[in-house]
């Protein structure tokens, strides 16, 4: 996607003229001013959104609109607050009656924002850009546009548009959370501290999610000071993949063997989830020691499950050590049925080739960005994804001359080696790769998943291109337990990534939750039965994946 144009907005002056004409005098006293019922119960429906408090909010705009259809406040504050209840189709209706009757720079970055929740990125990035470049700059436009541009990797575009987000409106909770995400860690976790000690509008799980980060936070001051980093003289591997089975019969998926401290697991290789999570097993026979509380979030329909963050002095995979690094622990003797999960992306230093065809995982240095010096190689752990390459007091310093504009942020680097590389979304952990579904024109979005046992059609998309059914064989279950509806359709193509791939009586799930978390809608899932065949580099750092079939004829170029 080519980078538009953004122009620089410093200041904007309303000049507001009072009208007068017809006004008699009848007292010298000061009066009160009438607030019009309207405005009073906008500024209520503002107050109640400000403080979480989303349904009520969303009671008040309604009231605001059933009197002045012509009110952009209220139609704009109204899709702000279905979105933050996850109401899509509400919003939708809702921002269709307003760019009708109300049309305005807000309510144009309002429909931005449902736009992109539906997936349509280049619209919803069209509109932002249309009103920050207009004489209204919004600073949610601005916020809109530097969250597609961490998706698409362009970091130093975004941290601009933060920037810019923050210094209109200061006050937008999600502004300052976005802000919040640049500082330094010290300075993060007094910034983190005072926003949770005012009211914001924060749904319940994001406010527990805060408050358990901000745990985190103190709990690392006490930790060692160098963060998680490589202290093996090797800076590339190539290691096996090991078999992991669901029963004697089945393949679940492919592993690696870790060492945590003195001892050995086999945590299952998930380009699904994210840092390394381990079961309260492992953790203790490694002998790690809880910092904080946290609660892991995957498939299933009973709910986050309670579990820990420890810090391990020593983590190694095939011929790499890494030392100080964080890893999530799950309050249960198993973790899907096996020992943890190791993310992918705990390797997004390195070129992360996934060789599922031949079971080999390797890791090589990637191709050096023109304006950047050599960079450390560290182990990422799901925690710290947020923590800004600028956060100099964190990090071991390999070069002491380096200024502080040397290690980022950087937008996405191609190298010429990689130009025929496929782009990716990134959201923290999650790889999205743009999928076409049958004959469908606009390409939807599917997660790579290699954690995730077969390929899946959301129900959004399942509906939209062919028939669906209700599946009574097959269970699914995650980490947060049994799906409680499943579903199977009659068919699907699906090309991506240069590769084609038909497939029948394709599992169907709902992935409401999962588009929520990320705040795109997500078509569906490429699992392990897909992936086995294939061998995949990715580039965490540029947003780049190559995939290379090496199977059956029923996957093709």
């Amino acid at each position: 996607m080519p980078s538009p144009r953004v122009l620089t907005c410093t200041a904007i002056f309303l000049g507001v003229t009072l009208v007068t004409s017809n006004l008699r005098l009848v007292s010298a006293q000061p009066q009160a001013a009438v607030v019009p019922p309207t405005s009073s119960t906008l500024a209520q429906a503002m107050a109640l959104y400000q403080s979480g408090k989303f349904a009520s909010a969303a009671e008040k705009y309604r009231s605001v609109l059933a009197n002045d259809a012509k009110s952009s406040d209220a139609y704009a504050g109204l899709v702000e607050t279905l979105l933050k209840l996850k109401d899509i189709e509400g919003a939708r209706a809702i921002i269709d009656k307003a760019i009708h009757n109300a049309d305005s720079p807000k309510v144009r970055v309002a429909l931005g924002e449902v736009e992109y929740r539906e997936g349509s990125l280049g619209s919803a990035e069209r509109e932002w850009i249309d009103v920050v470049n207009s004489d209204h700059p919004q600073a949610r436009a601005y916020l809109g546009i530097a969250r597609l541009s961490t998706a698409f990797s362009l970091h130093k575009r975004a941290r601009t548009m933060i920037e810019r987000a923050y210094n209109t409106d200061p006050a937008d909770a999600d502004a300052r959370k976005a802000w919040m995400s640049t500082l330094p860690r010290s300075q993060r976790l007094k910034f983190l501290e005072a926003y949770l000690a005012q009211n914001n509008a924060d749904d319940e799980e994001t406010q527990t999610r805060l408050k358990q980060y901000l745990d985190y936070l103190k709990a690392r001051l006490q930790a060692p000071k160098s963060s998680c980093h490589l202290v093996s003289k090797v800076t590339s591997i190539e290691t096996n993949m090991i078999d992991l089975l669901r029963d004697p019969q089945h393949l679940r998926g492919y592993g690696l063997e870790v060492a945590i401290g003195d001892h050995n697991s086999r945590l299952l290789l998930d380009t699904g989830a994210g840092g390394i999570l381990i079961n309260r097993r492992v953790a203790e026979k490694a002998g790690l020691t809880r910092l904080s509380d946290t609660s892991i979030r995957g498939i299933g329909d009973k709910g986050a499950v309670g579990g820990y963050v420890a810090m391990a002095p020593s983590i190694k995979v095939g011929g790499l050590e890494f030392q100080n690094c964080p890893v999530r622990v799950m309050d249960r003797r198993s973790v899907a049925d096996e020992d943890g999960l190791i993310g992918a992306d705990v390797f997004d230093d390195f070129l992360v080739d996934l060789d599922f065809a031949h079971k080999k995982l390797r890791l090589k240095e990637l191709p050096h960005r023109p304006d950047q010096p050599q960079q450390e190689l560290v182990l990422k752990a799901e925690d710290d994804d947020d923590v800004p390459e600028s956060d100099l007091s964190d990090k071991p310093k390999s070069d002491a001359t380096q200024k502080p504009g040397d290690r980022g942020p950087f937008d996405r680097y191609v190298a010429p080696e990689m130009k025929d590389y496929s782009t990716l979304l990134r959201y923290g952990h999650m790889l999205l790769i743009p999928t076409f579904v049958e004959q469908e024109k606009q390409a939807r979005f599917f997660l790579i998943d290699s954690g995730g046992f077969t390929t899946q059609l959301s129900l959004n998309t399942a509906k939209a291109v062919t028939k669906v059914h209700n599946e009574e064989e097959w269970h699914v279950k995650g980490l947060n337990g049994e799906v409680n509806k499943v579903y199977n359709a009659d068919k699907a193509t699906l090309t991506f990534a240069h590769l084609r791939q038909p497939t029948q009586g394709v599992l169907v799930l709902d992935l409401k939750s999962i588009s929520d978390s990320i705040g795109i809608e997500v078509g569906g899932i490429l699992g392990f039965t897909t992936l086995r065949f294939l061998d995949v580099k990715v580039d965490y750092r540029d947003g780049l994946v190559w995939m290379d079939y090496q199977g059956p004829k029923w996957l093709v170029h």
